[in-house]
């Protein structure tokens, strides 16, 4: 009989290893027990191994299929930017501004300072340090250096800092043109599938393009040409191995490795010489070749020159350009060469020149310099005399009052004053205080006690947009809390413009006494009423009529038109009748008015705007004494049009953008040639004889006029010769400051031109006449022809349009005539010993002035000229 069967729960019991318990008593074990012995050391280990193993191997299973999971989420996400675009590489670009000899770079306009160039203008050694220094196998992987990764890592951990990127150059340049730099897994993960794609997109050629252009150099320069320039002053197709190296290692840190900084230089070299090791290591060079370099200090150029200070006006013109041709937000990344029609020479004359005549009225009008000075006895009594005309509020911004100085500092460069119980302090050695303190011959500028004492009046003003006094910064021991900043009071500003009148190019333009990029351009932009320099406008207009000529006598009287009473500079003197060339030269406002009336101020607009003027004039009689406003650029181009024999066209300041010419303007003849000659031999006696007699110095063939706006709030000069059109400006911006009774244009804007010629004119410069236009001999005091017998000194030569000579002769010496007995009568009404001519008697006695009827807001033309010859 067979043995029962142990029941299931011993079986389990069994298969478990637990003990049983026999019959007698016996303590025994299971099969499996009584078969394993204690585990040995080894054992242990092989087991954990075992088990480690097993559980890696799952966890790496699990970490693969997340992260394969990862990568299809990632990579199919709608929002993973493409690649595509990297075929079409278009990055922020340099534009250069070059001045006219197309060479010479005068400024930059750029978002970030970078000129692309192809992968065959870089030489051979950048290419092999660049992957020498961040990717040995660039040309042999895939995008992806997983095994560059490891050895980068062990690297980075034996020297114990950062030596070697663990991104591929593709990877960077995934990373730095498509994706953000932001570190998380999603963006790592992101890079490595576009890198692969962009691997299977581009050539490694293309790609190592794409990086070389895109990285950054330091010091705002970015991709190789420019880093090269900057660093070594040289294109980059010329650079050594040693310079190579230098750049292929910046990339890694700029900031702490450019050798342009004193304290990066031993960390520059040390880059350098790694570099040179790896292209040692990786077959690019040879260890003699690579020791010669270690060996040569690195050799970086000067600093480039900052060329904004060259011309700022010319970049501002040339970005204007730019947004018409690419927009807006393009501008700035176009990276176009554009070539200007500037002449540095003429440029850096006509900035001088406008700063010296500028400095020179500050001294004459007491700007940034005493006024009067006071006696410290008498200062009380003055300030209390002062406060009783301050505004109750105190100072206006923008207003110039008078302030004494009660306290000059040395120490923080300041003075302390005060405008009437109304304290405050200046401070002195900024940029618009260097007007006023310009440095001397040893570079060296006068101290505040050496400008200043206690008891000195000086104008000053409050800064526009302040409130009522900026608390000073520092307040010094004893002085009450309501200290207050204000500012010497600027003195007037100005422009010039220089145009070759036969091209009309743009030569020079000044846009004011210390223009910065950016700043308002007062020779473009400025609308300032014309004065007296408009009056060969209509001159021309009444000789273009065959009706008048430059002989024709008008009288200078006193007359009311439309309860309007022109008067002249010196008021109440008039020299009745005299030549239309005469009253140009002395600006004689009477007549100009009286031709104005009878040509009609419409025929004045239409002639002024066939000739260049663009802005809006006003037809009316106070035209003739330049109540129209208008730019010097454009004021100084419709001078031009006489210098060119009558023809107009708009001034040329491009000459090239990018690889397109910019065409001149098409000139188009919009008076006759003989009008234009006439009208300039009549600005010949403005400089012979008349309100401009010191520009005759110079000793060339000039032609111009002067102007001086209403209440002298503008000073003009257009001077010409055949081949340069001066115009000058002098005014405030402000429109409501004088400029004085002294200022005029031949006082204030004639200096200018004349420093101008003195360096760039040519005394061989002559107008041309053209064949139409006849002379005679010419009686000074009436008009007529000469007589035969007629003494020297009672005539001149006068040029006429054809047709227009007049045919009457004047009377021989102690003839009387009919018209003598006018005369008599007419000396008898306005006082006897009136002057009507041209003789040395009157000379520098003719001035002109007139105030002109207001008209809205632009006022009246009004002309105040100074004495010939001062």
């Amino acid at each position: 009989m067979e043995p029962a069967r142990p029941t299931n729960r011993r079986r389990f019991a069994s298969r478990i290893g637990l003990t049983r318990i026999g019959r007698k008593g016996r303590r025994s074990t299971s099969r499996m027990g009584s078969q394993r012995g204690p585990r040995t050391p080894r054992q242990k280990l092989f087991l954990g191994l075992k088990w480690g193993a097993i559980i890696g191997l799952a966890l790496g299973a699990v970490g693969a299929g997340t992260l394969a999971m990862l990568f299809w989420i990632w990579g199919n996400d709608p929002l993973l930017p493409t690649i595509e675009k990297l075929s079409d590489y278009r990055p922020p670009q340099t534009s250069r501004v070059l001045a006219g000899d197309g060479k010479t770079v005068i400024g930059e306009i750029f978002q970030e300072r970078r000129t692309v160039v192809k992968f065959s203008q870089m030489p051979k050694v950048l290419v092999q340090a660049l992957i020498s220094a961040e990717d040995a196998d660039f040309f042999r992987h895939e995008g992806i250096d997983y095994l560059g990764m490891v050895r980068a890592l062990l690297v980075d951990l034996r020297e114990g800092h950062t030596v070697q990127g663990a991104s591929t150059i593709t990877q960077q340049v995934v990373k730095n043109l498509v994706l953000t730099p932001e570190r998380a897994l999603k963006r790592k993960v992101q890079e490595i599938i576009l890198a692969r794609r962009l691997e299977h997109s581009l050539s490694k050629n293309d790609i190592l393009t794409l990086y070389a252009n895109q990285i950054n150099f330091g010091f705002a320069r970015y991709g190789v040409q420019e880093a090269s320039h900057y660093y070594f002053g040289k294109d980059v197709s010329q650079l050594n191995v040693g310079e190579a190296a230098v750049l292929a290692g910046l990339p890694q840190g700029p900031e702490i490795l450019s050798p342009r900084k004193p304290e990066n230089r031993e960390r520059a070299k040390r880059r350098q010489i790694y570099v040179l090791q790896q292209m040692v290591a990786n077959g690019y060079l040879a260890k003699d070749e690579a020791a010669r370099w270690i060996a040569e200090p690195i050799r970086i150029v000067a600093e480039p020159r900052r060329t904004g200070g060259l011309a700022p006006e010319w970049v501002d013109v040339a970005r204007q350009e730019l947004v018409k041709r690419y927009g807006e937000e393009q501008v700035n990344k176009a990276g176009v060469d554009v070539q200007t029609s500037l002449d540095l020479k003429v440029q850096e004359a006509a900035r001088e020149a406008l700063r010296s005549g500028l400095r020179a009225y500050d001294k004459r009008q007491k700007y940034g310099v005493p006024v009067q000075h006071v006696k410290r006895e008498r200062i009380d009594a003055e300030l209390a005399r002062m406060a009783q005309k301050l505004p109750r509020g105190g100072p206006v911004a923008g207003d110039e009052y008078r302030a004494i100085v009660t306290a000059v500092h040395d120490d923080s460069g300041q003075v302390d004053v005060d405008l009437g119980k109304w304290r405050a302090s200046v401070a002195l050695g900024g940029a618009a205080d260097e007007r006023f303190n310009p440095a001397g011959e040893n570079g060296a500028r006068k101290t505040p006690s050496e400008r200043f004492g206690v008891g000195d009046v000086v104008r000053v003003m409050l800064p526009r947009g302040s409130s009522k006094g900026q608390k000073a910064e520092t307040a010094r021991k004893g002085e009450t809390a309501d200290k207050r900043m204000v500012e010497l009071a600027s003195g007037p500003e100005g422009a010039v413009v220089v145009i070759d009148p036969r091209s009309r190019r743009v030569l020079a333009v000044i846009g004011g006494y210390s223009y910065r990029q950016g700043d308002f351009n007062r020779a473009t932009r400025a609308k300032r009423q014309a004065g007296s320099t408009f009056k060969p406008f209509v001159y021309a207009a009444a000789i273009d009529t065959g009706e008048m000529t430059p002989a024709t006598l008008v009288n200078d009287a006193p007359e009311v038109y439309d309860l309007w009473k022109p008067e002249n500079y010196e008021k109440g003197e008039f020299q009745g009748p005299v030549r239309l060339r005469h009253a140009l030269a002395r600006s004689i406002n009477t007549v100009a008015i009286r031709v104005i009336h009878d040509i009609g101020p419409q025929r004045v607009v239409e002639m002024a705007h066939a000739l260049g003027v663009e802005s809006p004039l006003p037809a009316e009689l106070s035209l003739a004494l330049g109540s129209g406003v208008v730019t010097p650029i454009e004021l100084t181009n419709a001078f031009a049009s006489f210098a060119a024999g009558g023809k107009v066209a708009a001034p040329q300041a491009l000459m090239r953008v990018g690889r397109d010419a910019v065409p001149a303007a098409q000139a188009r003849q919009a008076i006759r040639p003989e009008v234009a000659y006439v009208i300039l031999d009549m600005m010949r006696s403005v400089v012979t004889e008349g309100t401009a007699a010191t520009v005759s110095g110079l000793k060339m063939d000039v032609a111009g006029k002067t102007g001086t706006s209403n209440d002298a709030r503008d000073a003009w000069f257009v001077g010409m010769t055949s081949d340069l059109v001066v115009g000058v400006w002098v005014g405030f911006d402000d429109f409501r400051r004088e400029l004085g009774r002294s200022e005029q244009g031949g006082h204030t804007a004639v200096p200018v031109f004349i420093d101008i010629m003195k360096k760039v004119g040519r005394r061989d410069s002559r107008f041309a006449r053209p064949p139409g236009v006849v002379e005679a001999r010419i009686d000074r005091a009436s008009g007529l022809l000469a007589a035969d017998n007629a003494p020297e000194g009672t005539f001149y030569t006068e040029v006429f349009l054809p047709g227009t000579v007049p045919t009457e002769v004047a009377a021989a010496p102690g003839e009387a005539t009919a018209d003598s007995y006018l005369s008599d009568a007419y000396d008898d009404v306005y006082g006897g010993d009136q002057k009507g001519g041209d003789g040395a008697g009157d000379k520098g006695k003719d001035k002109d002035n007139g105030k002109v009827k207001e008209k809205g807001e632009q006022g009246g033309g009004n002309e105040a000229e100074d004495e010939p010859g001062q």
